[in-house]
């Protein structure tokens, strides 16, 4: 929806780099509601049936709901979800439900308030983003919150993060830090794996096994022994699920980019604003790039001497 956002994670968007001189992009470059619906409706031609909406801040973006509503009208798409840090969401959260939105994602790496704001880098409440939180579960949409754990950062937050998650009745799903762009300095020493913070969560809260069934999710959940919900891990680093990635991803600017690891976009605005493309060369024009991709990024990491430097950020497509 929009580069923006309004919490300067040190894992996503670092102050010194994101700072007040940073050029974001241009209101007039950014794909109408129209256009990315036109995307969104060729998508479904090719079986696409669920939408999640990202940023930045996607509730930064003026008229979301709008938009929501949209999407809803497409044949084929059956599942709306968001990702947000929470801090807009209570607010709107009456309209977007209105329009349609299934499900949303909150972003919470910390209990603690001090490693909160250390993290976020913002002079938001923790507290804040927890009644974002309730307010979803209360309004009956689909709730789950989304921790990247850094070691040396908030590896001690993992089990209050697991038991927020059981009192809630939602989901917590627990990322490896990934080498996402190239501005938050990651290294292999700083990833805390997958299996580790099921050990941690599991020492505290007996874990039993991975749900069989994953198909194409990217997270493996697994369910607490007593009965008290679910937990999932999402382990791009240490276990790749390249072979089964479906996810494609829409840039503001309307580039689509195939692997969140990717150094560049296919262009479709050009597409979209040339008045001589059609729907059905739109459609084409996706199952083209789709039918060509070979990205396996994560699965050939440790086997690169040198990583790409020119990697997009992950607040410019979406986490």
């Amino acid at each position: 929806m929009t580069d923006r956002c309004n919490f300067r994670c040190t894992y996503c968007m670092p102050r010194e780099l994101f700072g007040p001189d940073h050029a974001f992009l241009e209101r007039s470059a950014l794909l109408s509601f129209e256009e990315i619906v036109r995307v969104v409706r060729a998508a479904a031609g090719h079986g696409v049936s669920k939408i999640r909406l990202t940023g930045g801040e996607p509730l930064l973006r003026r008229g979301l709901p709008d938009l929501v509503a949209m999407i809803r009208a497409v044949d084929g798409i059956d599942d709306i979800a968001m990702t947000t840090n929470g801090v807009l969401l209570p607010d709107l959260l009456p309209d977007l439900v209105q329009a349609g939105l299934d499900r949303v994602t909150v972003s919470l790496d910390a209990m603690d308030p001090e490693t909160f704001l250390r993290m976020a880098d913002t002079k938001v409440d923790v507290g804040v983003v927890l009644a974002a939180i309730d307010a979803s579960v209360e309004a009956g949409l689909g709730t789950k919150v989304n921790a990247v754990v850094q070691r040396g950062v908030n590896e001690g937050q993992i089990v209050p993060l697991a038991e927020m998650g059981r009192d809630k009745g939602v989901t917590v799903r627990f990322i490896e830090f990934m080498d996402v762009g190239s501005t938050n300095r990651w290294t292999p020493t700083d990833v805390v794996s997958a299996q580790e913070i099921l050990d941690t969560i599991g020492a505290v809260h007996p874990l039993e096994g991975a749900d069989e069934h994953r198909g194409t999710a990217v997270a493996d959940t697994h369910r607490y022994a007593d009965g008290g919900g679910t937990v999932g891990v999402i382990a791009s680093v240490t276990q790749p699920f390249c072979a089964t990635c479906v996810r494609a991803r829409l840039s503001a600017i309307g580039e689509l980019f195939t692997c969140l690891f990717a150094s560049k976009g296919h262009d479709l605005r050009a597409f979209l604003r040339d008045e001589r493309a059609t729907d059905p060369e739109l459609v084409e024009e996706l199952g083209r790039i789709w039918g060509r991709r070979t990205d396996r990024y994560s699965e050939v990491r440790h086997q690169r001497q040198h990583q790409p430097a020119d990697r997009v950020e992950m607040s410019y497509i979406g986490g």
